[in-house]
């Protein structure tokens, strides 16, 4: 879908079965959140496998680094009993964020007028920009203090440029900006190697990854709602570029998804409720931006949304989350075509304007008005919410076989699939004791 879909806990849940655990694209506007008991983690940059005990935690090339978000996020970790040191490798090819960016994105969105994209003017965006344009600065600049300042005393140059007489916003201290990056850099710098090196030795030796993307496919720059999107692939095949190994090196690919939609900032939303309902799916979900607090639109599941996901990822399989936020309703509703002008469409479309003015088509199903929050057992599901799960299945033509029904880590169903069987079947009695906190 567009994000937000529980992806941070369905990577923490699966850490037990994997030995490296890898983010290849985004910056720290996306937030994974885990709930621990009474513990709540967000994470930003670092993958949630990072709560466990032993697991490498590689950030990958892909990813723009902001290192100031960085070592907050590490602190925090640090001050919360979770063991960073050891665990967490960075990848020396990551491209910075620097307060220049941030400026040019705000000054970007504000003169977008009635057309912004709905960013969360954290600097991600231009940082890709300045990547793309070959002018960028990485980590392992900062290996040669002379070169960094060259390059960043040319880039604020030409983003003060910008910055004053577009935007008409206070230029940026080379200097200052200099000296900080620099200071910071010695308390980075042990965690900074040659991820792709790393990942690749590990899979030589047959230690297993988990690939994690951030954001949702349709906010992938090339296949999402462009250009309500992000500035990095997050679709599965992002990880080849973000992290270096090849595309033969993937062996399988899940995708995550809510039992119902939810979209953050501006951008088509063909199955967005915009009363009683949307507002009852906002509230027992808390719907609210993990990273910046900003509520979720939300809606019915859209199986078009799903389908498209499908194909771009080749997925094998689906994690459902938050099926427990569905308890209380006695219809639910699952768009499987749109309506526009007076044609009926079964697939995405890629134009903008037609997701504006279609009209969804959608399947009524009873709802089950009981409790579903806990649940571990596929058997203890209520008769109506197994039809719910069955139902997008077949209109998916995927299994299902992860489904969270909680925000805890071990309110989740591991459903006996295909899928499940051939990835997870040898570990599935394994302790999920010894976690990293």
């Amino acid at each position: 879908q567009w994000g937000d879909e529980g992806k941070g806990k369905i990577v923490d849940y699966l850490t037990d079965f994997f030995d490296v655990i890898a983010r290849y694209q985004g910056g720290h506007n996306a937030g994974h959140t885990v709930n621990i008991g009474e513990k709540k983690f967000i994470l930003h940059l670092i993958p949630s496998g990072i709560l466990h005990h032993g697991k490498a935690c590689i950030i990958g090339n892909g990813v723009v680094i902001d290192p100031q978000a960085l070592l907050d996020e590490i602190k925090a970790l640090r001050q919360a009993g979770v063991k960073v040191e050891g665990n967490l490798f960075i990848s020396s090819r990551c491209h910075l964020i620097f307060p220049h960016h941030r400026q040019l994105e705000k000054g970007s969105e504000e003169n977008r007028g009635k057309h912004k994209i709905g960013t969360t003017c954290r600097g991600i965006g231009p940082s890709y920009q300045t990547k793309m344009a070959r002018s960028g600065i990485r980590l392992i600049d900062m290996e040669n203090p002379s070169l960094f300042r060259e390059k960043l005393f040319q880039n604020i140059s030409e983003a003060n440029s910008l910055l004053e007489s577009l935007y008409h916003l206070d230029p940026i201290d080379p200097e200052e900006i200099c000296q900080k990056y620099l200071s910071l850099y010695p308390l980075i710098k042990g965690f900074v190697t040659d991820t792709s090196l790393y990942i690749n030795k590990a899979i030589a030796q047959g230690k297993s990854v988990l690939f994690e993307g951030a954001q949702g496919t349709h906010l992938d720059i090339d296949h999402g709602t462009y250009p309500y999107v992000t500035s990095s692939n997050a679709v599965a095949g992002g990880a080849c570029t973000g992290v270096g190994i090849g595309p033969t090196h993937i062996d399988g690919v899940m995708g995550v998804s809510k039992c119902y939609t939810t979209r953050v900032g501006r951008g088509p939303f063909p199955t967005e409720l915009l009363g009683k309902e949307g507002k009852l799916l906002q509230e027992r979900g808390c719907e609210y931006g993990s990273t910046t607090g900003r509520p979720r639109r939300c809606g019915w599941f859209d199986a078009l949304v799903a389908r498209y996901s499908i194909r771009v990822n080749n997925l094998d399989s689906v994690a459902l989350t938050k099926l427990d936020v569905l308890d209380t309703l006695e219809e639910i509703k699952v768009c499987i075509a749109y309506k526009y002008k007076g044609g009926i469409i079964k697939e995405f479309p890629s134009e903008e304007w037609v997701l504006d003015e279609v009209t969804p088509q959608c399947r009524t199903l009873k709802g089950w008005q009981r409790s579903t929050r806990g649940i571990t057992d596929y058997d203890e599901l209520p008769q109506q919410a197994k039809d719910y799960l069955k139902y997008i299945s077949d209109v998916l033509e995927k299994e299902v076989s992860i489904i969270s029904t909680g925000a805890e880590r071990d309110e989740t169903i591991l459903v006996d699939t295909p899928f499940i069987n051939k990835w997870f079947k040898d570990k599935r009695g394994i302790s999920r004791q010894g976690r990293n906190t």
